[in-house]
């Protein structure tokens, strides 16, 4: 990014915080009141992680298919703003997807291919680890099916009804279409200690404070009603702007995700979170307060994910906790403003493979994005979002439009 933007930015930054101080909100209180509120469920967190309770909430697949959890499951995972689904996929259907996606990596020579490509993608640039093995593939067989999947389709609808979706604002998505969103995958390898990422959020950093629609988004949290704020409010998210750049996700998202293509937990080289969907509100909060200077907002940076670091944000790291052992066939989703990572160092000894797949429910903004991708998605190219790689062009066994089913056409945007 050039000066000049930076500047610019720096400069709405300034803006931002001095019209806030000027509305008369005392965001020191405002501050103070979140803060209670976050301790109390990070001293909940640390009891159990001495317990030897995992703090990650874990359901069946069969019971969201047979027609959902009971209240009190359903009001757990929205308080920690991540659910790990067991068995969404049949073991050997995933462990066959495994298996053939590492030979299309392989026989489509990939590695060589990436060599000459390094230095493309700068999304993770300011983190403290190096560059994960996230594989630049979007059009695989295996990626499509399960994207495609009626098993993804169900639980992503019960997803997305967590939502407060028939919001103040009117109706923000359509819980039940879904949105095609290609992402990549990850082949990690046992014994690697140069591919994790330190803790982040995705999907917008100084946007959150400095665009219109983020600040609609966080009116309660910018306006001191604090007691009004909700994660899981849909109201105005889907008219949110992020800052292009390659790797920043331009749709609404109601969940990240991931399909395990292996087994995988502690100390494999995996997902670490914090499970506290509202710890949005603390970081909002925290990036405003005089010992912050007045152009900076806690190290955020434009065109990069949203660092969550030890100099800022120690106290919401004591809730930093690495999820439990999934297994082929497992799904893992998770609240766009909740803060994750990927462990330093895979001391397993298999392969830590998982293809990423969230949730994009059908609104303005998605569908919006569907024809870009679908250009992309018939010409074999890298998906719009990520750097223009275009491995897969003229790669063996990638996925094509005439292997689509209904639903598939539906998602990708295709009008028939």
């Amino acid at each position: 990014m050039s000066e000049t933007m930076t500047g610019e930015i720096r400069a709405q930054i300034s803006k931002t915080k001095a019209d806030l101080r000027k509305n008369g909100v005392d965001l020191a209180v405002a501050f103070e009141k979140v803060d209670a509120l976050i301790e109390a469920q990070i001293q909940t967190i640390e009891t159990e992680v001495k317990s030897g309770i995992s703090p990650v909430p874990v359901c069946d697949y069969a019971d969201i298919a047979a027609g959902g959890l009971d209240d009190d499951m359903t009001a757990r995972i929205k308080q920690r703003g991540v659910l790990i689904m067991r068995n969404t996929f049949a073991a050997d259907r995933v462990e066959g997807w495994n298996t053939w996606l590492m030979g299309y990596v392989e026989k489509n020579n990939y590695f060589e291919r990436q060599k000459e490509k390094d230095g493309m993608d700068q999304y993770f640039a300011n983190l403290s680890s190096s560059r994960p093995q996230i594989f630049g593939l979007y059009w695989s067989k295996p990626q499509m099916e399960a994207r495609t999947s009626t098993e993804l389709a169900t639980a992503r609808q019960w997803l997305n009804r967590l939502w407060d979706f028939d919001s103040a604002n009117g109706i923000e998505f359509d819980p039940d279409r879904e949105c095609l969103y290609a992402d990549r995958l990850r082949q990690r390898e046992p014994g690697d200690n140069t591919l994790g990422l330190s803790p982040h959020v995705d999907g917008g950093s100084v946007e959150r404070w400095i665009d219109p629609g983020y600040q609609r988004v966080y009116r309660h949290l910018l306006s001191g009603d604090i007691g009004s704020y909700e994660a899981f409010d849909a109201a105005y998210r889907t008219t949110t702007r992020e800052i292009p750049s390659p790797a920043v996700c331009s749709m609404f998202r109601t969940y990240q995700g991931w399909t395990a293509l292996s087994r995988q937990g502690p100390g494999d080289g995996t997902l670490n979170l914090v499970p506290i969907a509202n710890a949005m509100a603390w970081i909002i909060l925290r990036a405003l307060q005089d010992d912050v200077a007045d152009d900076e907002l806690c190290g955020a940076a434009p065109s990069r994910a949203l660092t969550i670091s030890q100099i800022y944000h120690a106290k919401l790291l004591r809730a930093y906790v690495p999820i439990p052992v999934v297994e082929p066939g497992d799904t893992v989703w998770w609240h766009p403003d909740v803060i994750h990572g990927v462990e330093d160092h895979h001391n397993g000894t298999g392969y830590s493979n998982v293809m990423y797949i969230g949730a994009a429910p059908a609104c303005e903004k998605n569908d919006a994005f569907l024809p870009r991708q679908l250009k992309a998605f018939e010409a074999g190219e890298s998906s719009p979002d990520f750097a223009a790689e275009n491995y897969e062009v003229d790669f063996e066994g990638r996925f094509t439009p005439d292997m689509l089913s209904q639903l598939g056409r539906t998602q990708m945007g295709y009008k028939d």
